[in-house]
This record gives structure tokens, sequence and C-alpha cells, in this order.
């Protein structure tokens, strides 16, 4: 079978009766969307440059000497601000990571897809580049006589420039995201110097081409195609969700016509049929076909309509945020639904498990291992020893010293005291010996415990059971 027969079906027409080849495959329209300022653009402005702003500033902020958030995958440490987690931590990372879905959720029930118009990494790089594309090309109209006009060494150079353009901040983003797995200072150093190890400089290239690419090529549709959350929004929306949608009853039908006409005389709606919502839109859909799983709320058309409604002394909210019912039947918002107190709840419940868990967290980690391979043993004096292999886990962002003490019976004892000093994030192994006088013991068992406790911190210790082994009594 052939690539055309892959692509095309004959479909009868029943009106005419004529055999007619439909091609299933529907070439990219390359959107070129115009520039327009408005409350909402100033508002998408403010979050995205915000947003860029703290994912390009926080890797260079320090925290008790280190980085102040930093992945450390190859030490299994990740360093958050004033806290340190480790492997052993993973379930408060996962608990975040639960949080941040349930918080998205509920956003969606409340306005949609608001994170996609004005927070979204997709959404904000794209802006970038468009910003890029405008200086270097010029407006839309300028853009969409370039796309047409052959080749010339003018073309070239705006084109040329705008693409170097994306490379750089492709790679500067690179160069960040990677900097907070490999600590920023020491990554910028070693670029500088050439001294790149090979995962740093994969990973580097990596995300700058798939900044480049996703970013300034396909644009749209990483949205339409490769992101799922516009795909089951609608799952979590509801007739009261925030979207924004065309006034049908108040546009139209629509048309042109004068300032100064009588459009009501003339069976006219408001909208004008400018289409300037459609040239503004960043996906190229028409608002006023209904809501649309491409529609990303960037509120790009709200303000092109509002700028319209303007020139032309009409009122504003023609296009608007609204709800459904309210469009529909003109109700009032409701705020308190099921669906949305239902997430409101669960993220409180679980903020509060996961803040009481964070407060009583103990930075440390101990264990006591015994050896197997020798139950007792009866040293030269008589008595008798078990052997353990201590292990001691730091989890604060500071050296600190641990005392390991022994209880459970009064007649074993160490050997000798033990004090450790463990580093930040370190883990130290200790063999330790316990003895008994045999004279004393009335039990082959006892069950004992080793607690670790922090001399420079009282209200850190840490209790591990463990057993002690002897003779059997006759």
């Amino acid at each position: 079978m052939t690539d055309r027969a892959n692509r095309q079906i004959d479909v009868k027409n029943v009106a005419t009766g004529k055999i007619q080849t439909v091609d299933l495959y529907a070439k990219r329209e390359k959107i070129q969307p115009r520039a327009i300022d408005g409350f909402f653009q100033n508002l998408r402005l403010l979050t995205i440059w915000v947003t860029l702003g703290v994912f390009m500033l926080l890797p260079w902020v320090t925290w008790d000497g280190r980085q102040a958030l930093l992945f450390d995958l190859p030490a299994r440490k990740f360093y958050i601000f004033w806290w340190t987690f480790l492997p052993q931590d993973f379930f408060f990372l996962s608990w975040l990571l639960i949080m941040a879905a349930f918080s998205l959720f509920a956003v969606t029930v409340f306005a949609g897809r608001v994170y996609c118009g004005y927070f979204c990494p997709q959404t904000v790089w794209t802006k970038i580049f468009l910003i890029i594309e405008k200086f270097t090309e010029g407006d839309r109209n300028a853009r969409l006589r370039m796309d047409k006009a052959p080749l010339s060494l003018n073309k070239l150079v705006r084109r040329g420039s705008k693409h170097v353009l994306w490379l750089g901040v492709g790679f500067v983003t690179a160069i960040t995201f990677v900097g907070y797995f490999t600590p920023a200072r020491t990554l910028t150093v070693e670029l500088l110097t050439f001294q790149l190890g090979f995962w740093e400089m994969f990973w580097i290239l990596f995300f700058t081409g798939a900044t480049y690419m996703n970013a300034g090529w396909m644009r749209e549709q990483v949205c339409l195609y490769m992101c799922p959350y516009g795909r089951f929004q609608s799952v979590m929306m509801d007739h009261d969700s925030l979207i924004i949608s065309y006034d049908k009853k108040r546009g139209e039908p629509r048309g042109s016509r004068k300032k100064t006409a009588d459009y009501h005389a003339q069976g006219l709606g408001d909208c004008v049929d400018c289409d300037l919502c459609v040239q503004v839109c960043p996906t190229g859909i028409d608002i006023r076909d209904g809501l649309q799983f491409e529609c990303i709320q960037c509120a790009a058309c709200i303000d092109a309509c509002d700028s319209v409604m303007d020139q032309m002394g009409y009122q504003r909210g023609l296009v608007r945020y609204t709800t459904e019912n309210m469009l529909e039947h003109g109700s009032k918002y409701h705020f308190l639904r099921p669906r949305l107190f239902g997430y409101a709840l669960m993220i409180t419940l679980m903020a509060t498990v996961f803040a009481v868990s964070l407060a009583l967290r103990v930075p440390l980690e101990a264990e006591a291992i015994r050896d197997r391979n020798q139950l007792f043993r009866e040293n030269s004096e008589g008595m008798i020893e078990n052997v353990y292999l201590i292990k001691v886990l730091n989890k604060s962002q500071k050296a600190d010293r641990y005392r390991v003490t022994v209880t459970g019976n009064e007649h074993i004892r160490l050997r000798e005291p033990l004090t450790l000093n463990v580093k930040a994030g370190e883990q130290v192994s200790v063999p330790v010996t316990l003895i008994a006088d045999p004279g004393l013991l009335d039990s082959s068992k006892y069950d004992i415990n080793f607690t670790v406790a922090s001399l420079d911190n009282p209200k850190i210790d840490k209790e591990v059971e463990s057993r002690f082994l002897a003779p059997a009594m006759r």
C-alpha cells in the first residue's frame, strides 16, 4: 500500500452520487499571532516575567552556605532551603507532587485553564520567543509577507538573527535547568573553562534543543497534541468553571458596519466580524465557535475584542471570562460547589498532614545491625560480648555530634563510651561492642535499645531496638 493510499480515502457524496477523494492528512498551517495590548496581556507579561525570573535566579540563591534549591542526584540529596531530603524522605517529595496535582485540579475547577495561559513553561517560553520574533521580523503582517517572499539577504539576516537569539535563550534555559541538579556556580565555572563533564554537556545540549524546538517551532502543537492536560480538563470542569467565551446572544448576527451606523436597525449584533480575536489567538482558534480544548485561556481575544468595542463605542465584555451558567441563564457565580469544596478540603487535609509530618520529622536516622557471623563471644576477661554495626545518618544541613548509649538491662553496657561526629547529610558506620558479666545474666536473650542523641540539640534523638544474646543458662 502506498503512502498516498494511507493518507486518503474515497468517500461517496450522497448529494451528487459521485466518489470524492478526501485527504486524511492536513498540513499544519503556521500561526502568526498578532500582538495586542490590554489588561490581561499586561497581567500575562507580569506573570511570565516573574515566572521566568524565579526560574533563572533561584539556582543562585544560597542558604546556609549552599545552593538553596539543589537536587544532587549523584549524592542522592535534595536541598530545599532549610530542609535536606534523602532517599528515605521520598514520602515528602511525593506528597508535595500530589498536593501540586490536586492544586492544579482545584484551579481548573475554579478558573479553567488559567494555569496554561499564565504560568505554564510552554506558554512562558513561547511568549519570549514571540517577542524575539516580533523584534527581528516585525509585526504579524510583516511576518506574513516575509513567509511569502522569496529568499533574500534581508530575509536571511532577519530570520538568521531570530534563530540565533532563540538558540541563545534555549542555551541559557538549559544551563539554568541543569543548575538545579549540578551546583550552578560550579557549572558556570566549568562551562567558562571548558571543563564540563560528558553528562552536563549532554543535558545542556539536549535542553537547548528541546527549548528551541518546543517554543520556536512546535509552539501550539505542544498544547494541542503533546500535553494531556488540555484533553482531560473537561472532566474536571463544570458549568460554573470560569472560561473565556463569546456572548452569542449579544454578538449575533455578526457583520461589518460603520461606527455611526444604527446596527440594531440593520439586524446586526455587537460583533463587527473583524476577526481580530482570531488573529491574536496563539493556537489559531475562533473563540466565537464556542469552548474548545485548544483554548489555553490566555485572554488575548478578550483584550482584542475590548479594544474594538472601545473604538466602536460599545460596551465591553462581548468576549469575557464567564461561566456556562452565567452565559446561558444569567445566574451569579457559584463559588461554593461540591467539587470545588471537595478539592479544597483534600488540599487542606494533605497540607496539614504534610506540615505536621515535616514539623515532627527528626533530622536523624539510626540503625543497629547485629553481627550475624557470631551470636556472641567470650573475651579474655570472661565477659560476654555482642558486636553490632551502628549506622548514623545526619539529615540536617550542619555537622552534629552524637552520643550512643544502650538501655534495656543494667548489666549490659558499651565496652567504651562512643561519640560520633557526622557531617551534614553524611552517614557514619562504626562497629560497637556490648559486654556483660555472665554471672549477672539470668537469660539467653535480652531486648535492648540503642539511643543516638545529639549533643548540640537535646531534642534530636533516635532509638533503635536490638537484642543481646548470651550463653543458655543451665
